[in-house]
């Protein structure tokens, strides 16, 4: 999955290429991209890996769909302008998040289970994280199939616990009061953190 043909790259788009791909081709290149940078390590700075990662992540996430589900049906009545700017620092805390947690090279493998299991209409990827020693932990990978291909709607820690339903609690808190502004700060102050030397 993860071998391109190179005739039809070169006759295709990316988006069109991404589209006839199936549901675990987009988590198998954003683990290949989280690999090369945690190879690249400490070495290489912050800001530096988060830019190598982040097109892995915006491929591979369906990050405004993401973002509208976890702020529920206020993010509808946001101004466009307060929609981008949470989109954006939505999207920066996303790729530190992953930056933070795997920031160095110790051997971990990160496998793909041989096939996906329909939940509803989505597909579900099952990833395991393996490291040298220690206990393997399992992330599922909700996949939706878009007109951009198949992208990641949600992540089950353990096959059980949804991250969307976590921020869900947490951003729905955040905007109680109709206004975006201190879930957009949230989200810039969490993900500086996590840049300065934080774990989520």
């Amino acid at each position: 999955m993860l071998a391109r043909r190179a005739l039809l790259l070169g006759l295709m788009a990316p988006s069109a290429v991404m589209a006839q791909e199936g549901p675990a081709a987009p988590i198998a290149a954003f683990n290949a991209a989280l690999q090369r940078g945690m190879k690249a390590g400490q070495a290489t700075s912050f800001a530096a890996r988060a830019a190598m990662l982040r097109p892995a992540v915006e491929r591979a996430f369906d990050l405004p769909g993401i973002l509208a589900a976890s702020v529920g049906p206020r993010f509808a009545g946001f101004a466009e302008a307060a929609k981008a700017e949470l989109q954006e620092a939505f999207t920066v805390f996303t790729v530190v998040t992953w930056v933070a947690n795997f920031d160095a090279d110790a051997g971990e493998r990160f496998e793909l289970g041989a096939e996906t299991r329909a939940l509803g209409q989505d597909q579900v990827v099952t990833s395991r994280i393996v490291p040298t020693s220690g206990d393997t932990t399992r992330l599922d990978f909700v996949m939706r199939q878009g007109p951009g291909g198949w992208k990641a709607v949600d992540i089950l820690l353990n096959g059980t616990i949804s991250r969307v339903a976590v921020q869900r609690s947490d951003f729905r808190a955040l905007v109680a009061g109709g206004d975006p502004a201190p879930l957009l700060a949230s989200l810039r102050s969490r993900a500086a953190s996590l840049a300065a030397g934080a774990k989520s």
